[in-house]
């Protein structure tokens, strides 16, 4: 979910790789033996933490943390559903709303309710039955724009959905391939709730009509596409709205030598879908004390309180403080889009077939 370091290109996982990446997966009985003191976590390349913060989990557990970052979300839920019967880690961290019913269906996770679930605020909890995962971040994807180019041109920035499709805004919007790519999905879940099961349709017409521009993932789209990143700069993107974060614009300024006093993009809070990225005990994992302590480090307040500046995440529990540079930069969004993850699970492949035939052909 970090939109700095996210890699999200096409996910290409054959059904024929699954003994490949089998034969990947942990082997050393030693590391993954139950009295191990080493605990894996697999995740997405987006996972980050201070090094103080990390060490002073280790010493204070005993356990030393290996960290196996696997590709982008989708890539790496699909890994490690293919190598579940021999998996690469104890604890997987990263799987996100829009795919958690894949990994749920394919019995990716065991049960653990780690110690401090209960500060996790209500609206992010899932599962509560089984609690195979939890919740540890969340964030808003969002269309962003380049103030600078809006300045420049006398035009206001669009606010909302419905502005997207106007005249104004034509040939000015990169967004990612919804089949590919977190941020991609988000988006065409986020039209979906706004507009509906079939009213979505309508407004991608017309989003096509006004010349909106598909790349693979975010980060050609928001480093290599989009006018107002530090990376867009140096590329010469050329276009001044892309489909990123709402934590996108406080990374502009943490990022930046020397700072600037404003963050140089701005965010359209009538276009965002609100994410949340959980973190679980995987079925077959050989450390599960390990794991289990892990998964305990990650609801913690330290660890919360680490997150938004590494991953420009938010934490998801009570009392948990986010750093000024969200505050003013990059506030949540006060009424996004939300979708129930059942209901993904029923559409999402449904909905992608569709956008693709509608969009990319």
């Amino acid at each position: 979910m970090s939109n700095k370091k996210k890699r999200l290109t096409a996910v290409v996982v054959g059904l024929g790789m699954a003994g490949t990446l089998a034969a990947c997966g942990s082997s050393d009985g030693g590391q993954g033996s139950g009295d191990s003191k080493t605990v894996t976590l697999v995740s997405h390349d987006s996972w980050a933490v201070s090094k103080d913060v990390l060490a002073a989990f280790e010493k204070q557990s005993g356990y030393k943390v290996d960290v196996l970052k696997d590709g982008d979300a989708g890539q790496a839920v699909n890994k490690a559903i293919l190598t579940k019967d021999n998996p690469q880690g104890d604890v997987f961290f990263g799987v996100d709303n829009t795919l958690l019913s894949r990994a749920l269906d394919n019995g990716l996770f065991q049960s653990y309710e780690p110690k401090g679930s209960d500060t996790i605020k209500a609206e992010y909890r899932v599962d509560r039955d089984k609690h195979r995962v939890t919740p540890v971040d969340t964030g808003d994807i969002c269309v962003n724009y380049d103030k600078k180019y809006f300045a420049d041109h006398e035009l206001e920035p669009p606010k909302s959905f419905d502005d997207l499709v106007k005249p104004q805004y034509k040939n000015l919007l990169v967004t990612e391939n919804a089949s590919a790519s977190s941020p991609g999905l988000g988006f065409l879940l986020g039209t979906a709730a706004k507009y509906g099961g079939t009213g979505w349709e309508g407004y991608w017409k017309k989003l096509k009509a006004n010349g909106v521009k598909v790349v693979d993932g975010w980060e050609q789209a928001y480093n290599e596409e989009f006018s107002g990143s530090a990376g867009g700069k140096k590329a010469k993107g050329d276009r001044p709205l892309v489909v990123s974060y709402a934590s996108s614009p406080p990374a502009e300024v943490v990022f930046a030598d020397p700072k600037p006093s404003t963050a140089p993009t701005g965010v359209a809070e009538g276009t965002c879908f609100r994410q949340v990225e959980y973190a679980g005990l995987l079925g077959n994992a050989r450390n599960t004390k390990g794991g289990k302590a892990l998964l305990d480090f990650l609801v913690s307040k330290r660890f919360q309180e680490d997150m938004p500046l590494n991953m420009f995440v938010y934490p998801v529990t009570e009392g948990a403080q986010v750093p000024p540079e969200f505050v003013t930069y990059g506030p949540q969004a006060k009424d996004p889009e939300t979708m129930d993850p059942a209901k993904i699970a029923d559409h999402r492949d449904q909905w992608v077939k569709s956008w693709t035939s509608l969009v990319l052909k």
